[in-house]
């Protein structure tokens, strides 16, 4: 009996079937295939399409789509293309070229006419290796993707697998966001891959996807344990076997902690994506300074000085993903203030202290985030709440910095008006103002000014 799924979204629905009778007309064939497919096989609505066509050169197919729709060539070689202004992206089947050497530079080439099966099987796991004709409602499942995905199992489609090996990240975000359990086998081959020379612009893409959709990051983390690959992440090879007071962190080492905040962040994430991207990497990172800084000393197990020590370690690790320093350095800032609302609240700090953190980490609702994270992953210690946390929000949010660093009042065209030019003295009468502001001596432009008149450098 054929397969029948259903595209609700009209969106989708509508440029698939003009789509797939341009393709029929001309000869070709349309599969769905990959994500869209396993989203339909599980009963949920995919947000874009993936097609593959069969039957047609990557020119005509080019031309064909060329009548109805704005183009976009991703690999001319072998046949990629996206449509502009729509989720959709099409494919045409091709192979990974043996003799690179006759084809400078070409890593694959197109194959229209190659069999369906042939073409999942070059696909990475079996809950991506089907594919559904909407035409005629065949349904292909040469590999049992559709059993593995009701029995929960993450498993390589063939022996081709081996031919991208940042596959493997790509399994340790599927691990997290299908809850998956990866077969023997496909972490046997894993492990014999590697990412060196792999851009970092994949490596991130993949990383991405596991902060910002898995709905249980440590089931990736653990794959990717598993596999061998903390051997590219040494930075997170260290917080395993990293030992904590267990009357703190009963829940055992650096690393298991590490797991428990991720999957504690997956529960509360936003949806607005910048925000919990850099949330996400700062609770990844926010003990990267623990396995520099653990000590037994005196009988108990204490990690002191370990936000600041966590630092290096957070940079070297996001400069291999990522070059946005800006992100990096946001992310770093949470990782060295991570303990600092418990620190505030306990000391029930000032006003002119909150303003300061706010100075050094931008956004304190990120870093509440962070905080609450690090608290809350401590399984089976009880999570009663964060009124750290709370107590903090609340008092930035009476202090206008919750969610953006104090903005000064006096700028330097006020400091023009009062005859300071341009150097070094108004540099510093600037800086004096902002710490004078800081410190509540002022909030307003006018008490600003009075201070900058009563501090106006000798001439």
């Amino acid at each position: 009996m054929p397969a029948r799924f259903r595209i609700e979204n009209p969106s989708l629905a509508g440029p698939l079937r003009q789509i797939e009778q341009l393709i029929r007309r001309a000869g070709g064939r349309t599969w769905l295939v990959g994500g869209c497919l396993r989203d339909l096989v599980l009963d949920r609505q995919p947000c874009d399409l993936d097609l593959e066509i069969s039957g047609l050169q990557p020119g005509q197919l080019h031309s064909l789509l060329s009548e109805h729709f704005t183009v976009q060539f991703v690999g001319k070689a072998f046949g990629v293309f996206k449509l502009q202004g729509l989720p959709v992206d099409i494919s045409i089947p091709s192979r990974m070229l043996t003799d690179q050497a006759s084809v400078p530079g070409l890593l694959r080439q197109s194959e229209p006419d190659m069999d369906i099966d042939e073409a999942l099987a070059r696909r990475d796991f079996t809950m991506n290796a089907m594919a559904w004709d909407p035409d005629t409602l065949e349904f292909r499942d040469p590999f049992n993707g559709r059993a593995d995905l009701d029995a929960h199992v993450l498993r390589h489609a063939s022996d081709r697998f081996g031919e991208d090996p940042l596959r493997v990240l790509r399994g340790m975000q599927l691990a997290a966001r299908f809850g998956l359990t990866p077969a023997p086998e496909t972490v046997a081959l894993c492990k014999t891959l590697s990412q060196e020379e792999q851009p970092s612009e994949r490596l991130w893409e993949e990383w991405k996807k596991l902060l910002l959709h898995g709905a249980t990051p440590s089931l990736g983390l653990q794959f990717l344990s598993d596999c061998d690959w903390l051997r590219f992440y040494p930075e997170l090879a260290s917080l395993q076997g990293c030992e904590q007071d267990p009357v703190w962190h009963p829940e055992g080492d650096v690393w298991l902690h590490t797991l428990h905040c991720l999957n504690w962040f997956a529960g509360e994430r936003t949806g607005h994506h910048d925000d919990d991207l850099i949330v996400g990497l700062g609770i990844l990172c926010h003990d990267f300074g623990k396995p520099a800084t653990t000590t037994s000393d005196f009988g108990r197990i204490t990690s002191r000085g370990h936000e600041p020590e966590g630092e290096a370690p957070t940079r070297r690790f996001l400069e291999r993903l990522t070059n946005q320093q800006d992100l990096i350095s946001e992310v770093i800032s949470l990782v060295l203030c991570h303990l600092r609302p418990r620190a505030l609240h306990d000391a029930n700090a000032s006003d002119s202290a909150v303003r300061r953190l706010a100075r050094q980490v931008k956004r304190i609702d990120r870093l509440v985030r962070v905080a609450r994270a690090d608290y809350a992953g401590r399984p089976p210690k009880p999570f009663d709440g964060f009124p750290a946390g709370e107590w903090l929000l609340e008092r930035a949010r009476k202090l206008e910095v919750e969610s953006q660093a104090p903005t000064s009042l006096v700028m330097g065209r006020h400091l023009l008006e009062l005859g300071i030019q341009p150097g070094p003295d108004m540099g510093r009468l600037l800086d004096d103002c902002y710490e004078a502001q800081l410190d509540g001596v002022f909030s307003t432009l006018d008490g600003g000014i009075a201070f900058a008149k009563s501090n106006l450098p000798s001439i």
